[in-house]
């Protein structure tokens, strides 16, 4: 049996995504920034897109800008809203995504800002108290917290952020990349000033990514170029990735409460399968905790063995595909940053299950059972 439960990573495109695209890799080809019937006809369908987006999130078509991805979103809206409101100090944690915590070293070790990490219980929740003691002590800060985190699934609340952000005349960025799609957002309601959000995690294409700014806040382009993107983002846009991902989050909408309650039911099914059969198991973060975790998202911690350097190897031999922790980092000589900064048990290995709409109970269930069998403990 061949099981995919590394969603967190990436999503298997749909099916009705591809087919919106196809026709743009064939037949409409005309570059959009073209003034001819070719270019105005793929310009079109680019702006219909951005239209999509804009209303599923409920903000305006000016406030969505196209991206390579989740990476570059996070990149540009920090460093230029640094940059434009000359910022001197960012508030952010130690469990952030690479995209986030390196624009940031980047900045600092250029001698642009200053950093304040916001505290962190043992399972990762931030301190919101700590982070209001650190905007009124510092005047002019940005703050980047993410929605959910893509190793251990906590969710953040960032309604609460973006009105203590608000009440303090602090910019916020959330990078939105594991929650947009399974969730809803109405940005006409959060004080926040921008997002990032990328295709590929919501069964759309990879290097397709967007970010959403708001009208209020000052910005410029970290890509320069044609003028592309409103003279936001230079270069040649990705047309049938945008018109993916518009399609690919059209979908999720439309279908995500029966997702929703098809992916928790296969979390919960995960997490009572592991417990019977394990038993010497804990779960990182909130990432058990159905109110305040990613219902995709499941990070167990297993039992003190010898055999856990070799544990994702052997799931990998069973067909089984999953992860230690975020897939950006996976080339690094270092464990999970996220897991670090919690003061994991070192001693314990980790693993990370994440889940989409095309997984089954059946593969549930076979994975559970060849973990157990690695582990040589009977349920």
């Amino acid at each position: 049996m061949k099981v995919y439960l590394d969603n967190a990573a990436t999503t298997p495109l749909d099916p009705e995504v591809f087919e919106a695209m196809r026709p743009f890799m064939m037949e409409q080809f005309g570059n959009p920034s073209s003034t001819h019937a070719h270019g105005r006809a793929v310009r079109a369908e680019i702006e219909k897109a951005r239209k999509t987006v804009a209303e599923l999130l409920n903000t305006t078509p000016g406030e969505i800008f196209f991206t390579s991805g989740g990476t570059e979103a996070d990149n540009t809206i920090i460093t230029s809203n640094i940059n434009s409101y000359s910022i001197n100090h960012v508030i952010t944690s130690e469990i952030e995504h690479p995209a986030v915590l390196q624009s940031v070293k980047a900045l600092y070790d250029n001698g642009k800002i200053t950093v304040s990490y916001v505290n962190l219980d043992g399972a990762g929740r931030v301190d919101y108290d700590h982070l209001e003691q650190l905007l009124s002590t510092n005047e002019k800060s940005l703050v980047s917290l993410m929605h959910g985190n893509n190793e251990i699934g906590n969710i953040t609340d960032i309604e609460k952020v973006g009105e203590i952000c608000h009440e303090h005349h602090a910019i916020f960025h959330s990078d939105t990349v594991q929650t947009i799609g399974h969730f809803t957002h109405d940005l006409s309601r959060l004080k926040i000033d921008a997002i990032a959000g990328s295709g590929h995690k919501f069964h759309g294409p990879k290097g397709i990514g967007f970010m959403y700014v708001s009208k209020a806040c000052k910005f410029h382009p970290l890509i320069h170029g044609g003028g592309q993107e409103r003279k936001m983002r230079g270069g040649t846009e990705n047309v049938y990735g945008i018109i993916g991902l518009a399609k690919a989050l059209e979908i999720a909408y439309r279908d995500m409460y029966e997702h929703q309650k098809h992916i928790q039911g296969l979390k919960d099914r995960m997490i009572a399968n592991l417990k019977e059969k394990i038993g010497d198991i804990h779960f990182n973060g909130d990432s058990a905790n159905h109110d305040k975790s990613l219902y995709t998202v499941l990070n167990a911690s297993l039992p003190v063995s010898e055999k856990n350097d070799m544990m994702l190897f052997n799931l990998d031999i069973n067909g089984i595909s999953a992860s230690g922790g975020s897939a950006c980092s996976s080339g690094a000589t270092k464990g999970s940053h996220v897991l670090e900064a919690l003061e994991r048990d070192p001693n314990r290995g980790a693993v990370r299950f994440s889940f989409s709409k095309y997984n089954t109970a059946e593969e549930i269930d076979y994975t559970a059972e060849k973990l157990a069998e690695y582990y040589k403990i009977e349920g």
